[in-house]
Order: structure tokens, then C-alpha cells, then sequence
């Protein structure tokens, strides 16, 4: 079974709105209150990239270790430890501390309490027992925002979704007389994601019967939210089935009128995270050169001596179907009517080797079929292959 390369669309390449890999391609440009990002500092130094909270999160201790060591050496100053270290029956405020690198070391170990027992301080020293007081406090909130936003950062559960797959490409085929919108999941690793649930949406730009234009309009794709469809048991390779009907955007939708949409299809797919009940996102997005009208996807699940064998070799690829070439709308119509396909075989046929040029989908039909389904009516309510 050969897979699908769709490198090469015989429409414009345009831009998509979320990538493969589910990053969003929307920057946030010209935002006057930006003094919200300070109100939630914490997810800010959690959002941001790791060469910049690696620097935050040096420079925040190094700052304060500076500032705390700036402190010591202004009291020793004020007292004049600084003159009178060396004289016999002279209290300092603190043992050994003689100039700024010295009160720096000091402060460094006190907030990191190393207490290598060279400097300490001494009884007699009100103002530095108070200062002393007010490091450690201040040193041990540095301590809990710094690390937590590192540990936070670490265990992102976004790094759990690297391992949740998508399939290249969409299909669409009938499915128990249904025709249907499919796509594939599935994850790698061993650890399950809980309580998984899966959404969908169309992307695409409308203009309403008010004149008003809409770029980038969200509507739902209902894949199962009714019939608890979308709650996922992700422990092999599933198959997520849109059933396009009366509700659905591409009721009205043939094959030809297809390829001349411009769309894209927005999947989500929800958990938590089995090892650390973290919730974990992983998305992924189809464009509608990337939804192939005709195709099912090849199985990848297997039975072995006392196991079920998935082989993700498989996982991308597809092989055609016979499909109607007509709106479900039509085919529905048609299926009231009377049979509609009474040449498709209750068993899907076996997947053959084949090529995929998306410029020559149609040519492979013969033309004098086309004209004479054309003279009786049928709209284009024929398979593709017979």
C-alpha cells in the first residue's frame, strides 16, 4: 500500500491557521496593555523560552544576592566595622566581613544557608539581626518562584503531546451507508492519556447575509459529542468518524465542489496525563488539499500470539474506496429513491498499490461513463472505481 504525498496541490499554497505539529500561526501584535502580562507573572516566566528563563532565573538570584551583600556592607560601614575590624574588645556586626566581595559571600550564604562558619553574626548587631530576618524571608519566596516556575516549565504537559499522533490526511468515504469524514489518532507511548475527549473545527472565511465578512469563522464538527463518540479509550490507533449530515458543513458538498473550498479543519485532542494528572492538549490541523475525497485508512492493528501488534509503518496510509462523487445531500436523496450503488460490495475492496496525482484525481474516470451518468440524471452520484 503506497501513501499519499500531497507535496505537490494544484491549488495556491496559503497560510495555514494552526501548524502540523499545532502551534497557532497568530501573533499578537500591537498590545497596549501590557501591563496584564506583570498581573500574572508567574505564567510569564513560565511561557517564556528556555535561554530566557535560564537568564531571569540567574539574573533574579544574582541580583539578589548583590542587593542583600550591598546592605551588609552598608551596615558595616555605618558602624564602622569596616575601620575597626582589626581592633582588640571591638564587636563587628559581622565576624570577618572587611569589605564588599566579603559581605557578598556572606549574603550568598545566608539566603543559600551553606554556612561555611567564617562569617556569622553577632549578638550585638540589632540592625543586622532585623536585616537577617528580611533575607531569609525574601530569599525563601525567590526560592519558591524561581523553582516552581522551573519545575512548572519542566514538566509542561505540552512535552507529553509530542508523543500523541495525527494522521498526513483526512479521508472521506461511506461508512455504513453514511458518507463520512474521517481522520486518525493515535499515541506512542505505553502511559495512557485519561479521560480523553476530541473536537474538531472548520476554519474558513464567511460572509453573512448582512454583507459583514468574517475571516477565519469557527464552526463546530460534531464528532460524536452526542453520542459520547469523542470520549476517546486511546489505547491503539483509533479512527475519529464525522458523520456529515443535515448539521454538518459539508452536507451540500460534492467532490468537485470540494476541491474548489478553501478551508481547514482544526483538531483537538484532550486528557491528562496518566503519570502526572496533568491535563495535556495536542492539535493538529488538515487543509482541504490535505482531505482526500475517495480514500479509508489502511489497518495497522493486528493479532499476534497473545497481543494485539500495531504497526505504525501504516499509520499515514490510505488506499481508495468506492465513493460516490455527489454531495451527501444527493446521495441521501438518491438513497430514498433506491439503491444507489448497487455495484459496491458489502466488504471494502482489497487496498492496491497506486500513485496519487491530485491534478489528475478525476482523469482516471472514463469520460463516456461521466456523459451517460450525465444523460440519466445522476449528478455525479457514481463511484469513483469500480
Amino acid at each position: 500500500v503506497a501513501s499519499v504525498n500531497l507535496s505537490f496541490s494544484p491549488k495556491k499554497p496559503r497560510q495555514r491557521y494552526v501548524q502540523k505539529d499545532g502551534k497557532c500561526n497568530v501573533h499578537h501584535g500591537n498590545v497596549q496593555e501590557t501591563y496584564r502580562y506583570l498581573s500574572d507573572l508567574f505564567t510569564t516566566l513560565v511561557d517564556l523560552r528556555w535561554r530566557l528563563s535560564f537568564f531571569i532565573f540567574t539574573l533574579v538570584y544574582v541580583v539578589n544576592w548583590l542587593f542583600f551583600g550591598f546592605l551588609w556592607w552598608l551596615i558595616a560601614l555605618i558602624r564602622g566595622d569596616l575601620l575597626h575590624a582589626d581592633e582588640e574588645g571591638w564587636t563587628p556586626c559581622v565576624e570577618n566581613l572587611n569589605s564588599f566581595v566579603s559581605a557578598f559571600l556572606f549574603s550568598i550564604e545566608t539566603e543559600t544557608t551553606i554556612g561555611y562558619g567564617y562569617r556569622v553574626i553577632t549578638e550585638k548587631c540589632p540592625e543586622g539581626i532585623v536585616l537577617l530576618l528580611v533575607q531569609a524571608i525574601l530569599g525563601s519566596i525567590v526560592n519558591a518562584m524561581m523553582v516552581g516556575c522551573m519545575f512548572v516549565k519542566i514538566s509542561q504537559p505540552k512535552n507529553r503531546a509530542e508523543t500523541l499522533m495525527f494522521s498526513h490526511n483526512a479521508v472521506i468515504s461511506v461508512r455504513d451507508n453514511k458518507m463520512c469524514l474521517m481522520f486518525r489518532v493515535g499515541d506512542l507511548r505505553n502511559s495512557h492519556i485519561v479521560e480523553a475527549s476530541i473536537r474538531a473545527k472548520l476554519i474558513r472565511s464567511q460572509q453573512t447575509k448582512e454583507g459583514e465578512f468574517i475571516p477565519l469563522n469557527q464552526t463546530d464538527i460534531n464528532i460524536g459529542f452526542d453520542t459520547g463518540d469523542d470520549r476517546l479509550f486511546l489505547v491503539s490507533p483509533l479512527i475519529i468518524s464525522h458523520e456529515i449530515n443535515e448539521k454538518s458543513p459539508f452536507w451540500e458538498l460534492s467532490m468537485a465542489q470540494m476541491e474548489k473550498e478553501e478551508f481547514e479543519i482544526v483538531v483537538i485532542l484532550e486528557g491528562m496525563v496518566e503519570a502526572t494528572g496533568m491535563t495535556c492538549q495536542a492539535r493538529s490541523s488538515y487543509l482541504d488539499t490535505e482531505v482526500l475525497w475517495g480514500y479509508r485508512f489502511t489497518p495497522v492493528l493486528s493479532l499476534e500470539n497473545g497481543f494485539y501488534e500495531v504497526d505504525y509503518n501504516n499509520f499515514h496510509d490510505v488506499y481508495e474506496t468506492n465513493t460516490p462523487a455527489c454531495s451527501a445531500k444527493e446521495m441521501a436523496a438518491k438513497q430514498r429513491d433506491g439503491p444507489l450503488l448497487p455495484q459496491l460490495s458489502l466488504l471494502s475492496p482489497e487496498p492496491k498499490t497506486h500513485t496519487f496525482d491530485p491534478l489528475n484525481l478525476l482523469a482516471n474516470q472514463d469520460e463516456e461513463e461521466r456523459e451517460v451518468a450525465e444523460d440519466r440524471g445522476d449528478n455525479g452520484c457514481l463511484p469513483d472505481h469500480f
